[in-house]
């Protein structure tokens, strides 16, 4: 079978990189698939040249970011991937005014089979020089989810601490990853109890993909 990429998006601490991690560890003892994580090659970046990139250094991360993807898929069954080109993109619009990626790295990203959105719901923390600080998470949040939107890229939202987190994503993937594991498979249980323990209708907010409207979920007071 074609090896499946899973692309995790979002803003700056919003835990992409722990759940790239965990993800690929659960999804692997889950499935008996082969399965791996590719780590951001911006953070390596900033580290090493000890700054953050200028706006003509855009392309060449996000093109070593999509040879590292592509190096992971020619060898594993699964690949977790924390971001993509797209993200590179999102940036150079939110600190250079520069849509000049948009295309190509919606075009890169669609060699993804399905993308995560790590929601806001974590609290803001320092981590290096990539990061702008908890100001610029909101718009960064919005500017994705545009692009996601105008090139028609489907995603799935994922939010929680922790483990409630990976439970999260594994939840939205596991329809994807059930035709590719054997019958016995741990996640095949695992959904047979999501569905079972979810059997009443569910109503879906016609407005779920705002950033306000989970917002506003979450100040919600538990009864």
């Amino acid at each position: 079978m074609p090896p499946l990429i899973i692309a995790l998006l979002g803003a700056e601490s919003t835990g992409k990189t722990e759940l790239a991690e965990a993800l690929a560890g659960r999804i692997a003892a889950l499935t008996g698939l082969r399965c791996t994580w590719v780590p951001e090659l911006l953070r390596e970046w900033c580290d090493a040249q000890g700054r953050t990139p200028h706006v003509g250094e855009q392309i060449d991360i996000a093109r070593g970011q999509q040879a590292r993807i592509a190096d992971a898929a020619a060898a594993h069954e699964v690949v977790v991937c924390d971001t993509t080109a797209l993200m590179t993109a999102v940036y150079s619009r939110y600190v250079f005014g520069d849509d000049s990626l948009d295309a190509w790295a919606a075009a890169e990203h669609r060699r993804c089979t399905w993308t995560l959105v790590t929601a806001l719901d974590l609290p803001w923390l320092p981590d290096g020089l990539q990061r702008d600080g908890p100001q610029a998470r909101e718009p960064v949040d919005a500017l994705l989810r545009e692009l996601l939107a105008v090139h028609a890229l489907p995603w799935s939202l994922v939010s929680g601490e922790g483990e409630r987190r990976v439970d999260s994503a594994l939840d939205a993937l596991t329809p994807l990853l059930r035709p590719h594991v054997n019958v016995g498979a741990g996640l095949l249980t695992r959904l047979a109890q999501r569905e079972a323990a979810d059997a009443r209708w569910t109503w879906v907010c016609d407005k779920c993909d705002l950033p306000e409207c989970e917002h506003a979920t979450r100040r919600r007071p538990l009864n």
